[in-house]
């Protein structure tokens, strides 16, 4: 059986506003990291509900189009959803959504490698029960498990219920990946690596939080990795955290050795963590959620550093 990943998540149009200039693309963080994974020749499947109109044919046709397979119940009698995107003049994104997530329940899970959930797809009901009992049943047939939670405060319940839902899910993950806003959120004023450190000792294998342009920390077992970012010209930041998610799963479970799931040494951790920031970086440099190839990774030079452990 071909290695392969499912993602269970919401595929959406991204209207990104920038000054006086208004452009669609087909967005949604699951949707982009399986775009992602099938970009960098993954085999992929998504779960995901769109509308049977204009967007949904036009998110359907640029999925494809990248070698992901859209499961057949993913077209729904609703509406696709939409995120308004208003950029502001250093590319950073803010975000309004108008959006509902109600996918059919998915009956067969084929034999995935990994698979793969987050953000409104992981916390918003109805569709949440769907999401969770795919994981549950994935877990059940050997998959690994990743997540990155994505938050969107405006949308979910207050924190406190918001991180109870994280830590179900996080904790049986074997990745999971935050950004230090979704630290903040999720644990306000806790210092990152004492964030990381809950991960671990909850039970992930590989943690990881990105920091922006900043550097990114990533931990396995008793090792921590300082990440450095790859300098770049920034178009917008619409999907870089869903290139380093995708980056970092195939990375971890599809390129060269793979992965058991289990904890890895520093060196290893410094090395996925490189080609995810590489990816990353390529995608900030571009206008939209335009995810990378491995031949646009091995093409991006990386300035040097040295790996720090922390």
């Amino acid at each position: 059986m071909s290695p392969s990943a499912l993602v269970i998540g919401e595929a959406l149009i991204d209207e990104v506003v920038e000054g006086d200039r208004v452009s669609r693309h087909p967005g949604g963080s699951p949707a982009n990291v399986a775009l992602g994974l099938a970009r960098l020749g993954v085999v992929t499947y998504l779960h995901t509900a769109i509308g049977d109109d204009a967007d949904g044919e036009l998110i359907h046709r640029q999925l494809s189009a990248s070698g992901v397979t859209v499961t057949a119940g993913s077209v729904t009698n609703a509406l696709t959803s939409k995120a308004v995107v208003i950029l502001a003049q250093d590319g950073s994104a803010s975000y309004r959504f108008t959006l509902s997530w109600d996918p059919a329940h998915l009956d067969d899970l084929g034999s995935p490698t990994i698979i793969h959930t987050g953000s409104l797809g992981a916390f918003l009901q109805p569709g949440s029960e769907v999401t969770r009992d795919i994981i549950r049943r994935g877990r059940s047939l050997g998959a690994l498990i990743s997540f990155d939670p994505n938050i969107r405060p405006t949308l979910l319940p207050e924190p406190g219920r918001t991180r109870g839902s994280f830590e179900e899910l996080a904790f049986s993950t074997q990745l999971t990946k935050l950004s230090d806003e979704d630290a903040e959120y999720l644990y306000p004023g806790t210092p990152l690596d004492d964030v990381l450190d809950l991960l671990i000792d909850g039970g992930v294998s590989v943690a990881a939080i990105t920091r922006g342009g900043e550097d990114a920390y990533l931990a396995s077992g008793g090792n921590v990795v300082r990440i450095p970012s790859v300098r770049t010209r920034v178009a917008d930041t619409v999907g870089a955290g869903d290139s380093f998610m995708a980056a970092l799963i195939w990375a971890l479970a599809f390129d060269k050795d793979g992965w058991d799931g289990g904890s890895i040494s520093a060196d290893r951790l410094q090395a996925i963590g490189d080609i995810a920031a590489r990816a990353a970086a390529i995608t900030v440099s571009r206008a939209g959620a335009d995810l990378p190839y491995p031949s646009d990774i091995q093409a991006t030079n990386l300035p040097r550093h040295e790996g720090e452990n922390l």
